[in-house]
């Protein structure tokens, strides 16, 4: 029977091998890999990825990453593309195969339809001496580290290519400049999605904004705050400027037996901490946990009040 100890020493050898193949990695990268970034860049269409098995999943993800980082991408199965989804690759396109061996027989139609009709290829391949490495536009080599298993399944070697894959995505965005805001537009839905989400997408307007002017007395400033239930109430100018904010702790703070005579003027903070349609909610929930306050006006630049953002309102979407 064998010694279940075994297991950890096989996992750990595992990893000490793909951590070898990522290693090599490191002196991997030179003209090759250049001339493949200036290929994508230069391209006018998209950049078509393809792979039989576990190379065809390591494809899939790189043209994910690829399409959610500014490049746009897809995958195509080989296969399929023998029975038609070669009309999906068009002049303009740049199309990336990935083969262990470099020889897989399925791909053979995706190499012959790209030298027909002149579509650059990019190849990764794990053997220098083969069909696609002679083929490719560009061919990156990956370094000869063994697979991390005595059957020669992939391993090593598709570790290596999701993160040659992960190098390109990277080199791209850092060259296009490709940002966060953009990132999130790919990016809606979800906890990843929640991060990009700014003020205006979540702030009250209108007449649910809180609003009062500097000459109203406190009886009024007391029905605008209870009908608004936020707590706080902007203190506005006639041409609708921003002067303070009245708060819970400012009505605390002000109370006396002629408490509802004084003007809003007289009980509110002035210069109130504010933020803009165009921050991010999160740098927002920044801003109010760094003050202990649970509400931000929002201002244009005119310093005109166009909303207000409540920190419950930013939890309910996700943002924390």
């Amino acid at each position: 029977m064998q010694d279940k100890k075994s297991y950890i020493t096989s996992a750990i050898n595992t990893i000490k091998t793909e951590i070898n193949g990522l290693n090599s990695l490191l002196d991997f990268f030179g003209d090759d890999y250049i001339a493949a970034i200036d290929l994508i860049l230069n391209c006018q269409g998209r950049v078509i990825l393809s792979g039989m098995g576990k190379s065809g999943h390591i494809a899939r993800k790189i043209a994910a990453t690829f399409a959610s980082t500014g490049t746009p991408a897809f995958f195509i199965h080989p296969s399929e593309a023998s029975h038609g989804d070669l009309g999906m690759i068009t002049q303009n396109d740049v199309v990336i195969l990935l083969s262990n061996s470099g020889e897989t027989k399925e791909l053979k139609d995706v190499i012959y339809f790209c030298k027909r009709f002149e579509i650059p290829m990019i190849g990764i391949i794990r053997r220098a001496e083969s069909e696609l490495t002679k083929t490719s536009t560009i061919a990156l080599v990956l370094p000869a580290i063994p697979e991390a298993n005595h059957v020669n399944a992939p391993t090593t070697s598709t570790t290596m290519m999701l993160a040659l894959g992960d190098a390109l995505a990277v080199s791209l965005i850092d060259a296009r400049g490709f940002n966060s805001e953009e990132f999130g537009v790919f990016h809606p839905g979800g906890k990843l999605g929640s991060h990009f989400l700014k003020v205006s997408e979540l702030m009250r307007i209108g007449k649910q904004i809180p609003l009062v002017t500097e000459n109203q007395k406190m009886s009024e400033v007391l029905v605008e705050m209870t009908s608004k239930h936020l707590g706080c109430t902007g203190v506005i100018d006639a041409s609708k400027k921003l002067l303070g904010i009245i708060t819970d702790g400012d009505l605390r703070r002000h109370i006396d037996q002629k408490f509802l005579d004084h003007s809003a003027a007289e009980v509110m903070t002035k210069n109130p901490v504010t933020t803009t349609a165009e921050t991010l909610a999160v740098e927002a929930i920044a801003v109010m946990n760094k003050k202990s306050i649970t509400s931000l006006l929002v201002l244009n630049d005119a310093k005109k009040v166009v909303g207000i953002l409540h920190l419950h309102d930013c939890l309910r979407s996700g943002v924390v």
